[in-house]
């Protein structure tokens, strides 16, 4: 969806357009859902904060100045809705089970050697942030390929690509998330 079609639609939900609420919801409820599930790893907690986050973003609406695609803004309410889910009950977010595929994740793991699992836990947190700061479609592909598994084919099918094209986003993916590890490990 192009930054103009987001205002449109934020325009038209600022006036009351039932369809328009239909549309917003219908649209970004399935993305904020997989962003949201692999974070809290219970299918009726990220339910919940996805609706949670799209109703608190309809209060918020006229906050919203189109800089940012909508679902970037919406993903940054819905990680906050996750955080405060995680504080509101004293919980630790799950871990993510490192896949050691990306060189820069090779390369941690490898110096820590037979370090502790706290700092294995450390890596994935980090990891995590990584894959936050980039954008969705670039966190997604990275997250679907080396954390669930997925083959390039199903991501490509989950992006409605072609399979050629499921792999440019991936190289592409890969290289943004090498740029953020590196830019994140000098500000660390």
């Amino acid at each position: 969806m192009t930054d103009h079609a987001d205002r449109f639609l934020v325009a038209r939900l600022l006036r009351g357009d039932e369809e328009a609420f239909t549309e917003f919801f219908d649209r970004n409820f399935a993305p904020l859902y997989r962003f949201a599930l692999p974070r809290v790893a219970d299918e009726d907690a990220a339910e919940e904060i996805v609706q949670t986050t799209l109703c608190r973003a309809v209060r918020k609406l006229g906050t919203y100045r189109g800089e940012a695609a909508l679902l970037t803004w919406l993903t940054t309410i819905c990680r906050r809705e996750i955080a405060t889910y995680f504080e509101q009950r004293s919980k630790v977010p799950p871990m993510l089970e490192l896949s050691d595929d990306l060189p820069e994740i090779r390369a941690a793991l490898e110096t820590l050697g037979a370090e502790s699992e706290q700092q294995r836990r450390e890596i994935a947190r980090f990891v995590q942030l990584v894959l936050d700061r980039l954008p969705n479609r670039y966190g997604n592909a990275l997250e679907w390929k080396y954390i669930d598994g997925l083959t390039v084919a199903e991501i490509a099918e989950r992006l409605a690509l072609a399979p050629k094209a499921a792999e440019s986003l991936l190289t592409r993916a890969r290289a943004a998330f090498r740029d953020a590890w590196t830019v994140m490990e000098v500000d660390a």
